[in-house]
C-alpha cells in the first residue's frame, strides 16, 4: 500500500533481526521503517518525517554496551527535538533507562517485548505528538493583533481580552487593577494598539521607581534654569506622549503633592512645565495601572477621591495566575520554547515533578515569577529534562499535586461550599442550607460526611 499523509509512521531501531520482525508484528497500524544502526536511523530520519521512534541502546559497534545508544539518543534529540524516543533497555539497566529519560527520551520500555504494553506506550506518544503539533498550528495561527502576546485560554481571560477590545478604540481613561507580574504594561500597551492613536508614542512611567523630588520634572518637563543642573529646556513624559497613550504604573504610588497637579491636567488637558508659567495643551490618552487598594489609600486620606474617579472612567481587572484554570501549563511551555530557542540549545521538556510542582504552586509573583522560573531553569538543567529541583519548586512554597481524579474534585469542591456556606451564616444549618440550595435534611447529611463540628 503506498505512503499518505495520514501514514503513521514509526521508526524502530534494533540491529537484533528477531526482534526486528517481532516489533514489525506488534504495530500492524503503523508504517514501520527499521534502521539497524545509528547512520541508518539519522538517515531516515532526514527522509521522513517520525513522530515517534523506540530506540535499543544496544547499537553496533557495542552491541554489548550502550554508548552507541547513548550517542544515537543525543543526536536525535539535537537534530529532530520534535520525535518522542521510547527506549528500549535490558530488565537490569534500570539505571540506563532512567540515565535516557533525563537527558529527553519520552519514556522507556525493559525488554523482553509485551507487544501490547509496548503499542500503548507507543500510541500515548503518538498521541502526545498529535496534540502538541495541533498546539503549534492553533499558536501560529492567532491573529497579528495587540494581544497576540496574551497567551491564555482561561475564560477569565478570554472576557478580559474582549473587554480590552471594546475599551480600546474609545479615549476614555482607564485603569487596570492586578497583583504584580500579572502583566498590566501588557495590557495598556494592547490598549495603545487597538486605539486610533496605535500610529503615535505609547509612553510609559513608573511612578513607584522615580524619587518624588525627581518625579514632577519627569512627569511634566522643565524650562532652562527651573533649578540646579537645569541646562536646557526638556519636555516631560506626559508632553512626550503627545498624539499617542500615557502609562502611569504603579499610580498608587504618586505623591499626594502631585496628584492635585495631575488632576488638574486630567480636567484641562494642559501642562506648566516647571520653572514655566505658559500653559501647553496636550492631546494624550491615559492608562493607569496598580496592584494596590485605592479605595483603602483613600480611607486613609492618602489618595485623592476625585482622582480616583478621573481615572478610572472604566477600570479592568487581570486576575492573578492562580485564578487562570490551565494557563501554567501553557504559558510554562511557552516560556520553556522560547528560551530554549534564545539560548541556542535543543528543546527542553517538563518532567512529571515539574508538571505536577508548576500546577500546585501558588505563584504570588504571577506570571513575571513563572518566566523567570522556566527561565533560570533552562539556562540552569543538567538535563534535557526540567525538573522540580531546575525550577526551584517543591518543599514548603508547593502544595500538594492536584487531582484528576472527579470524585475526589467534586467532594472538594463540596466541601468548601459548605464551609463557606456554614462561615457566611455563623453556623445556622437552615440558612445555610438555604445558601446551598438543598434540604435541611440533606445538610445534615453533608456535614455527618464531612465530619463537620456543629
Amino acid at each position: 500500500m503506498g505512503m499518505t499523509d495520514e501514514s503513521r509512521k514509526l521508526l524502530v531501531v534494533e540491529d537484533d533481526p528477531g526482534l526486528q520482525a517481532q516489533l514489525r508484528w506488534c504495530f500492524e497500524g503503523y508504517e514501520v521503517i527499521v534502521a539497524g544502526d545509528r547512520e541508518t536511523a539519522l538517515a531516515e530520519l532526514k527522509k521522513y518525517s517520525f513522530p515517534v521512534m523506540t530506540l535499543d541502546l544496544g547499537l553496533p559497534p557495542d552491541a554489548s554496551g550502550t554508548s552507541e545508544g547513548f550517542a544515537t539518543l543525543e543526536q536525535v534529540l539535537a537534530d529532530y527535538p520534535l520525535t518522542k524516543i521510547i527506549v528500549v533497555t535490558g530488565n537490569n539497566e534500570r539505571e540506563n533507562a532512567l540515565r535516557a529519560v533525563a537527558l529527553g527520551a519520552y519514556d522507556f520500555f525493559h525488554k523482553p517485548i509485551d507487544s501490547e504494553l509496548l503499542g500503548f506506550v507507543v500510541n500515548r506518544a503518538y498521541r502526545l505528538h498529535e496534540l502538541e503539533n495541533e498546539n503549534r498550528r492553533l499558536h501560529t495561527q492567532q491573529p497579528d493583533s495587540p494581544l497576540e502576546g496574551v497567551l491564555t485560554g482561561s475564560p477569565e481571560m478570554l472576557e478580559l481580552c474582549r473587554t480590552i477590545e471594546k475599551v480600546a478604540p474609545s479615549d476614555a481613561t482607564v485603569l487596570v487593577l492586578g497583583e504584580s507580574g500579572t502583566g498590566k504594561e501588557l495590557m495598556a500597551r494592547s490598549i495603545h494598539g487597538l486605539s486610533r492613536r496605535s500610529d503615535g508614542p505609547v509612553v510609559a512611567i513608573n511612578c513607584a521607581a522615580i524619587p518624588e523630588t525627581l518625579l514632577e520634572s519627569e512627569l511634566f518637563g522643565y524650562e532652562k534654569g527651573a533649578f540646579t543642573g537645569a541646562f536646557k529646556q526638556t519636555l516631560g513624559k506626559i508632553e512626550s506622549a503627545n498624539g499617542g497613550t500615557l502609562f502611569l504604573d504603579e499610580i498608587g504610588d504618586l505623591p499626594f503633592p502631585l496628584q492635585a497637579k495631575l488632576l488638574r491636567f486630567l480636567q484641562e488637558r494642559v501642562i506648566e512645565r516647571v520653572g514655566g508659567r505658559k500653559e501647553i495643551p496636550v492631546d494624550v490618552r491615559v492608562v493607569c495601572a496598580t496592584h494596590k487598594d485605592l479605595q483603602l489609600l483613600i480611607s486613609e486620606t492618602k489618595f485623592r477621591e476625585d482622582l480616583f474617579y478621573r481615572l478610572s472612567e472604566i477600570s479592568v481587572r487581570i486576575p492573578p495566575l492562580r485564578e487562570r484554570v490551565g494557563d501554567v501549563l501553557l504559558l510554562a511551555r511557552a516560556f520553556l520554547e522560547r528560551y530554549s530557542r534564545q539560548h541556542g540549545t535543543t528543546m527542553h521538556r517538563f518532567g512529571k515533578d515539574a508538571l505536577a510542582a508548576l500546577e500546585s504552586y501558588h505563584w504570588p509573583g504571577n506570571v513575571r515569577e513563572l518566566e523567570n522560573r522556566v527561565k533560570r531553569a533552562v539556562i540552569m538543567a543538567d538535563q534535557k529534562q526540567i525538573t522540580a529541583k531546575d525550577l526551584e519548586l517543591g518543599g514548603e512554597s508547593s502544595s500538594q499535586p492536584q487531582s484528576f481524579d472527579l470524585r475526589e474534585i467534586r467532594e472538594q469542591a463540596e466541601r468548601q461550599a459548605i464551609l463557606r456556606a456554614l462561615s457566611h451564616v455563623g453556623g445556622k444549618i437552615s440558612q445555610a442550607a438555604e445558601l446551598l440550595g438543598v434540604s435541611r435534611p440533606t445538610m445534615y447529611d453533608l456535614i455527618r460526611k464531612y465530619n463537620f463540628k456543629t
